[in-house]
């Protein structure tokens, strides 16, 4: 089991902070799915920002979400303790 996203940031260039339940935090670029699907709703104006923590995972006011696997899997993972 993969940890639970417990909170989530928006940051420029269409990137999120992440902390996970195990203290581990990193940064997911969501840049290159953007093109993809219901993630192509994200490139419109303040759509990206709505993101928020749900069920243990990110997702978008606009239905998009991401599987909690892919996101500790693709974060980059800074191996440093939440403050």
């Amino acid at each position: 089991m993969h940890p639970a996203v417990i909170s989530v940031v928006c940051k420029p260039d269409y990137v999120l902070s992440v902390v996970f339940d195990n203290d581990e935090c990193g940064v997911l670029d969501m840049s290159p799915y953007l093109d993809f699907g219901v993630f192509k709703k994200l490139l419109e104006p303040g759509a990206f920002e709505t993101a928020h923590v749900s069920f243990g995972t990110i997702a978008w006011k606009s239905g998009a979400d991401l599987a909690p696997e892919f996101v500790y899997e693709k974060c980059l993972k800074a191996n440093m303790k939440k403050t």
